[in-house]
């Protein structure tokens, strides 16, 4: 088997596009949650809470290029971008040799696209619709335009499994170089901010309701929860094989020692602690590691009732309560398929420097979540080894990723 490392990668969030500017919300606890005033159009939709990015379409796209991009799509291949100038990689001709792969997930493609369909069905009439609308729509657009943005032309991998999206991508990149499938593989999620992603989970009454006070939401694993907050972004990683990227003297963040991945089987939406116990043990055992190795979770974390109690549980389980644990979700809201792509980077980027952040607004651990070292009020100064990035989705769809630092 091959080994696997990470050798450039960016992230595009509600709290920053680059490293610094990130770090510093973290340390200072600031979240990217504001009140969304251009939601009170919608009647019947509860939550008017949200985390965008400042994200907009970059200068040096022409609109030749961005034609079949949607906002999901570009924020996909500019992450990809910055990620490929962070690996030495941008507009080298190994990318276009064959060998070099795309994983890339998204929850759905853009809203716009599928707006244009919308209006075919209601008005019947074709009128709304252009030759990139689908393209703009498809499930896999985020994938292909990266792919054809680049002129990447070895195996695409698209994940469209709602929250794990991009984990369940970053995985699937892994064992296809661990394989020896392809050498490299751009690998990650995407999603964009959509009040109709917001319905999604008003409907099933799992959305924070606190409009008056954005900056007190979301609080995951904490007994004043009231649920999640959506939120917007995107995240890749650039991986290698170890010895492709050495040879090349490219410098390694970290190497992907463990991938674990299951489904429930049981319920579409209710997670299930067993099931999470599952992935969990699967990637430690794919990584030849005990639970004890462990140094530090990155949660999913949503601040649902039920899913903060089955995760909190399951990692008890398996890693014991002593595990230091906290979740980025508190900071950017839940931004879907990006949010496994996103985290894990974020992890990735504090273990080099010796620190983990919080979890904020989490004051009052919930009495029905498991004992752990949840790491409240301020950042924990810690030399890690090994990490796990956890995520989980709709379809009971479990991810664990164990990291090695290097």
């Amino acid at each position: 088997m091959k080994r696997v490392v990470i050798t450039g990668m960016a992230a595009l969030t509600p709290i920053g596009n680059d490293w610094e500017s990130v770090a510093a919300r973290l340390k200072a606890q600031n979240t990217g949650v504001q009140y969304r005033k251009d939601w009170e159009c919608y009647q019947g939709l509860n939550t008017r809470l949200a985390a965008a990015t400042d994200f907009r379409r970059p200068a040096h796209y022409s609109r030749k290029q961005v034609r079949g991009m949607g906002r999901v799509a570009m924020m996909a291949v500019y992450a990809s971008e910055l990620a490929l100038l962070d690996a030495g990689l941008l507009g080298e001709p190994c990318l276009q040799n064959g060998r070099t792969g795309v994983a890339y997930g998204s929850s759905s493609g853009s809203f716009d696209g599928l707006i244009d369909f919308t209006k075919m069905l209601l008005k019947k009439d074709t009128g709304s619709m252009n030759a990139t609308s689908y393209i703009r729509m498809m499930g896999h657009t985020a994938a292909v335009n990266i792919g054809l943005h680049f002129g990447i032309k070895g195996r695409i991998i698209p994940t469209s499994t709602a929250c794990t999206s991009g984990s369940l991508a970053i995985g699937y990149a892994y064992e296809t170089i661990q394989q020896g499938l392809q050498t490299m593989m751009l690998a990650g999620g995407s999603d964009e901010l959509s009040p109709a992603q917001a319905a999604v989970f008003d409907t099933l009454y799992a959305t924070s309701l606190r409009n008056d006070e954005p900056d007190k939401t979301p609080r995951p694993f904490d007994r004043d929860r009231d649920g999640l907050v959506i939120g917007e972004g995107a995240g890749t990683f650039i991986l290698e094989e170890r010895e492709h990227a050495l040879s090349r003297g490219a410098k390694i963040y970290a190497e992907i020692v463990g991938f674990g991945t299951n489904t429930d089987g049981l319920h579409v939406t209710q997670p299930n602690s067993d099931s999470m116990q599952v992935a969990m043990r699967l990637a430690l055992e794919n990584a030849d590691l005990p639970a004890a190795a462990i140094d530090y979770v990155s949660a999913h974390g949503t601040a649902t009732e039920l899913g903060d109690i089955a995760e909190s549980q399951a990692t008890a389980a398996v890693y014991g309560k002593n595990i230091a644990i906290s979740s980025m979700k508190s900071y950017t809201g839940h931004t879907l398929g990006a949010c496994g792509a996103i985290e894990a980077w974020a992890t990735l980027r504090m273990i080099q420097e010796d620190w983990l952040h919080p979890t904020a607004n989490l004051e009052n651990i919930d009495p029905a979540c498991a004992e752990l070292d949840y790491i409240i009020g301020g950042i924990r100064k810690k030399s890690c080894e090994y990490v796990v990035s956890h995520n989980f989705a709709f379809g009971g769809i479990n991810t664990a990723l164990v990291f090695k630092r290097v």
